[in-house]
């Protein structure tokens, strides 16, 4: 799209600089060669000069849009980071409250387990008396 945009508008202003040399033009005459030669020569350096520029712009485009791709490959990367970093703190935080649960749970068992037997004994005392 640019190439074309760019060979349109070096089109364009080599068709407009022609017409602005030969406005004032002599039908004919004997300077008629040598200025219908110096504005095909100029036509010719203004034409690579446009070319030049058209290709300078679009390579310069063209690393724009490599330097904007790179950037968002990274920036998702480092997304995809944050989200696995963030999901492995939550597994973290669920696996200790876990354990914490678990450690309660054992400790409550552990007491009953104690509480009974100490009901036990206390009734095997109770019967032998």
């Amino acid at each position: 799209m640019t190439k074309l945009l760019a060979i349109l508008t070096a089109t364009f202003f080599a068709a407009s600089s022609f017409a602005a040399s030969h406005v004032g033009a002599p039908m004919a005459g004997a300077s008629a060669p040598a200025a219908t030669a110096a504005a095909k020569t100029e036509m010719k350096v203004e034409a690579k000069a446009e070319t030049k520029s058209a290709k300078a712009t679009a390579a310069a485009e063209k690393k724009k849009a490599k330097a904007e791709a790179k950037a968002a490959k990274k920036a998702a990367a480092a997304q995809k980071k944050s989200e696995k970093a963030a999901a492995n703190a939550e597994a973290t935080k669920t696996t200790a409250n876990a354990e914490a649960t678990k450690d309660k749970a054992v400790a409550g068992a552990e007491a009953k387990k104690e509480k009974a037997v100490a009901a036990a004994d206390a009734k095997k005392e109770a019967a032998k008396k």
